[in-house]
């Protein structure tokens, strides 16, 4: 168990508490059983991104304040150098950087995503949150997984999907894939 998963564990577990949310519903949110939930909040249990966006969507706070524990503070402008995102590595092969992490009340999610190529994956666990995505290809051919249909992607292609339907990506060809994600919460 990493400290960066201890601490997010422990604020995730505050807030909840905070919020007067019971475990139960918690697990049904981000889409696991109780008991992998409270996994979780012992930081016993890595998170993926989905599980991150759907326990923030309904604790009403920022990705970041669950990664970091520190709030998005600009509300007029966010400039991000190359590389400089901040980085959000809670999976084997996928590495996020979040490019909008200082903006505060984002409508938004949007991330600079690497998935490493994993030669023995056959198919990607695949992982939903409420609302829509958008990914663009800026490098790289990946096969992208949405329920049953599988599809590839090459640089310069995009895919925009309801994200509430079970989906995962995987680099092919041996190479690392790069692209833009655009998480957009519920529309409703």
């Amino acid at each position: 168990m990493t400290e960066q998963l201890k601490e997010i564990a422990m604020r995730l577990k505050t807030l909840r508490q905070i919020m007067d949310v019971e475990e139960g519903e918690m697990a049904e949110v981000c889409g696991v059983d109780a008991e992998t939930y409270r996994a979780y909040e012992r930081g016993e249990k890595d998170f993926s991104f989905s599980f991150i966006y759907n326990a923030a969507n309904r604790l009403g706070v920022d990705v970041v304040d669950l990664m970091s524990g520190d709030s998005p503070k600009l509300s007029s402008m966010c400039v991000v150098r190359k590389g400089k995102g901040f980085k959000i590595n809670r999976r084997a092969a996928y590495d996020y950087q979040h490019i909008a992490y200082t903006f505060r009340g984002k409508k938004v999610e949007p991330f600079v995503v690497t998935v490493e190529p994993k030669p023995d994956e056959e198919k990607p666990t695949l992982h939903a949150h409420e609302g829509q995505e958008l990914n663009f290809v800026v490098e790289g051919t990946m096969e992208f997984y949405l329920g049953s249909t599988v599809t590839v992607l090459e640089q310069g292609d995009s895919v925009y999907f309801n994200s509430g339907i079970p989906h995962a990506m995987r680099a092919l060809n041996g190479e690392k894939v790069q692209f833009l994600a655009v998480v957009m919460g519920d529309m409703k």
